[in-house]
């Protein structure tokens, strides 16, 4: 049965588990039995033949993201390496996934509409090791081009017959046409606590209110989430705002307020690594499917992807 490592899997692999290799270090991080609870909403008869234990297949999307590989290339690597084999639960004389059943999976968690769940699910697991700190939260958004090749741009906009959820925005001189990435980054661990992809449109001071966890000791933001809303929304928690001010043209900003932003940007801006990391170490500068539950679901699996690396750096420090 998937999931269950025979004797022979344990000789095979009991060097490299005495070693401590870096996935076995994150499959101990948490408890993986609310992930399964929540799988179990998955209709068992599309996870291929025979029916795959959607835990198994959730682990190799990790494995995917982490290792950056296509679909055809995971079922390639679950057949070739032990560890791979290893971390997912499959046994050595298991068959393997193959690549349209790992597409079916992810298919059907955009459709059920799992992605926060598992994220949230995961980051209670990670909590409860003590890895979250709360000191802070680092609220920030950046656009991502969309995979699709970009319309004629039109007044008002322009859209894309393909992925016609897609979005033109412009940031300084350089429009994107895609969607926008927002995020809530715990200040003391670099973990993403929260994240939630829209239209390239909409404006951050709409959602960020939203990012706001409600058990931090301050939110650190840049003077776009400068609003009554935010601070509405600080100070009926007892949140300390450190969201820089806004200028406008009838009150220019003091020196006392320029000296404070310049403070909170030295903080806030330890955002831009996580984004950073994202888009270059995890290739998600452009996004890879159409439509916003499909790409929302991939970036909440890749910002799992990298909470989990993250955390297995912090245990091991």
């Amino acid at each position: 049965m998937a999931g269950q490592l025979g004797f022979a899997d344990h000789v095979v692999s009991g060097g490299r588990s005495r070693r401590k290799d870096h996935l076995s270090q994150i499959a101990g991080l948490i408890c993986w039995d609310e992930i399964a609870a929540l799988l179990r909403a998955l209709r068992p008869g599309r996870m291929g033949r025979p029916p795959y234990p959607p835990l198994v297949l959730f682990k190799a999307l990790l494995l995917q993201r982490w290792y950056t590989l296509s679909d055809e290339a995971l079922e390639d690597a679950l057949c070739d390496r032990l560890s791979f084999r290893h971390f997912v639960g499959l046994a050595l004389e298991e068959a393997v996934p193959d690549a349209s059943t790992l597409c079916r999976f992810r298919t059907d968690l955009a459709r059920q509409e799992l992605g926060e769940a598992l994220f949230a699910a995961v980051m209670r697991g990670l909590d409860a090791q003590g890895l979250v700190v709360r000191q802070g939260t680092l609220i920030d958004a950046s656009l991502i081009a969309a995979a699709v090749a970009e319309p004629r741009r039109q007044p008002g906009g322009g859209t894309s017959p393909v992925d016609p959820e897609a979005r033109w925005a412009k940031k300084g001189s350089k429009a994107v046409f895609g969607y926008k990435l927002h995020i809530a980054v715990d200040q003391g661990s670099g973990l993403v606590r929260a994240a939630r992809l829209t239209d390239a449109r909409i404006a951050d001071c709409t959602i960020g209110p939203g990012l706001v966890q409600g058990d931090e000791a301050a939110v650190y933001a840049d003077m776009a989430y400068d609003n009554a809303v935010m601070r509405t929304r600080l100070e009926g928690g007892g949140i300390a705002n450190a969201v820089m001010a806004r200028p406008n043209r009838y009150h220019p900003l003091s020196d006392e307020a320029k000296a404070r932003n310049n403070l909170i940007g030295r903080v806030r801006g330890r955002v831009e690594a996580v984004f950073g990391t994202l888009k270059r170490s995890y290739r998600r500068n452009r996004l890879i499917y159409n439509g916003l539950a499909r790409n929302q679901l991939d970036l909440l699996l890749t910002l799992l992807a990298m909470n989990l690396k993250r955390a297995r750096v912090l245990r091991c420090c």
